[in-house]
């Protein structure tokens, strides 16, 4: 054997071992997600909890992170090894985290070696949750047209505005935020700061949405004092690391169009809803057809993941792929959602009932309706593809 397939025979043993049954099942809803932080409540959930710790305890949370930041310190073949154990075994994820797919990268990047000490292994371990400041009430797409300031007060900034669209602003424990620090330029006037939800000044309101959840929230800043050493990179440099980011961003939501691991929710849908033919396939030949087609795309798009990771790991990704991955996922996965509501006919559309837990399938299609906003809007996701990878002429 190999280093790489005893690595492999290890770590299928530990996974067998130590991951809960329960965290082996599909994930049904928002309460089956871990997003970990100082208010995470595990009382009815102990496996999650369980889960969580046993993984962090590895460094296996955030398995390429260097161990000294709370991560494994595993090669990229190493980790692509424990993605697939994972998979094979249907294991969740064991922490959801904005600290780990976008401000982790960031900071490796451009963090202080304090500020890397400080906050990377409290994300590997769960213990804070993030939210991103960013948008705003006048700059959504013109990202750099934002007006938040942040006033050089000598040992501290003082931060006043406004953020819109904060995802769970109302349950993360700290922020990483764009500000103004220089009114005089665009980009070259923005800078990067990390400060905690709970100093004072700082207050959210929830957005309610079309499906009847509230995950977006409206953050606002009055005379919110931020030490100075909460700066990340240079003053007026925040745009790097901004785009930087925004890039780990769009690769994050892009993972929507590999959908979860456990089985295939869609086929399984349609089936127990519409029932076989005398073939045993689908009874609805049309639907049938389309599921077969969604499942080819949803295949290359996952061959596709692949190569581009292994690409990025190796360096040699193309800086506008993010945009690419981002805007296939987002529309594969606006179609998984779409196929779901056909499947079901008009009982999915039921709204209240337990039957239909609450209308999780309508509120999960209508949620789906945001994924080619956020994160960049697919238009600005197809006009960055047209200019840096096709280089079409006036793009």
């Amino acid at each position: 054997m190999t280093d790489l397939d005893t690595f492999r025979a290890e770590t299928r043993a530990w996974l067998e071992e130590n991951c809960p049954p329960s965290m082996r099942e599909p994930v049904h809803g928002e309460a089956d997600i871990n997003w970990g932080g100082r208010r995470a409540d595990y009382a009815n959930k102990p496996d999650q909890k369980l889960w969580m710790d046993r993984m962090a305890a590895r460094g296996w949370t955030v398995p390429d992170w260097p161990k000294a930041y709370g991560g494994g310190g595993l090669s990229p073949a190493e980790t692509k090894i424990v993605r697939e154990e994972m998979a094979r075994l249907n294991c969740r994820n064991p922490l959801n985290s904005f600290g780990i797919s976008m401000l982790g990268p960031a900071l490796l990047k451009y963090g202080s070696e304090a500020q890397k000490l400080e906050h990377l292994p409290r994300i590997a371990r769960g213990e804070i949750r993030w939210c991103q400041g960013y948008s705003e009430p006048g700059a959504g797409s013109d990202l750099a047209g934002l007006q938040t300031s942040a006033e050089d007060k000598g040992d501290y900034y003082l931060v006043n505005g406004q953020k819109v669209w904060t995802s769970y602003a109302d349950k993360a424990d700290w922020i990483f935020c764009l500000v103004r620090t220089d009114k005089s330029v665009k980009q070259g006037g923005i800078s990067f700061l990390l400060f905690d939800m709970e100093t004072p000044g700082v207050s959210t309101r929830p957005i309610l949405l079309i499906s009847g959840n509230s995950p977006f929230c409206e953050t606002f800043f009055d005379d919110v004092k931020v030490p100075k050493e909460n700066l990340v990179h240079e003053v007026n440099k925040g745009w790097d690391v901004a785009k930087y980011l925004l890039g780990h961003e769009r690769e994050m939501i892009s993972g929507m169009g590999l959908g979860s691991s456990g089985g295939n929710p869609l086929i399984d849908g349609a089936i127990a809803t519409i029932g076989l033919d005398a073939q045993g396939r689908l009874a609805d030949p049309l639907l049938r057809g389309q599921i077969a087609l969604f499942e080819v795309r949803a295949r290359a798009f996952a061959a596709m993941s692949e190569r581009f990771i292994d690409e990025l790991k190796a360096g040699q990704a193309h800086p506008a792929q993010p945009s690419m991955m981002k805007y296939y996922g987002t529309e594969l996965n606006k179609s998984r959602h779409e196929l779901m509501m056909a499947s079901g006919g008009s009982d999915a559309l039921e709204w209240d009932s337990d039957a239909s837990h609450h209308g999780a399938a309508a509120r999960a299609w209508l949620r789906t309706k945001a994924n080619s906003i956020e994160g960049g809007t697919s238009e600005i996701q197809l006009n960055i593809i047209a200019k840096r990878i096709l280089e079409l002429p006036g793009a």
